[in-house]
């Protein structure tokens, strides 16, 4: 299979068209709000959980050199950038 290369913002776009053409009338219920969905770019295969996390593992080992895209349910941005953690030694 030939490799296909994307910039990402390609794969944060074609994922995107996926979404808004079918995925998301699909997937935004009650129950998803707030859950991370996983999109392959290239197929528009997808799945969803907690974190994201299971999910991209899940697709990855079906198919190794996947573009994904991830994204928060019900919202427009899935992570933010900034703030600070802050540690505490006892």
């Amino acid at each position: 299979m030939q490799a296909i290369f994307w910039t990402v913002e390609e794969v944060a776009q074609r994922a995107k068209q996926f979404y808004e053409n079918g995925i998301r009338q699909q997937v935004e219920c009650d129950d998803n709000i707030g859950k991370m969905i996983v999109i392959d770019a290239e197929t528009g295969e997808y799945g969803i959980d907690q974190t994201g996390v299971e999910t991209a593992l899940k697709l990855k080992q079906k198919k190794p050199n996947a573009r994904l895209f991830t994204m928060r349910i019900g919202y427009d941005v899935a992570v933010s950038f900034g703030g600070a953690i802050e540690r505490t030694v006892k």
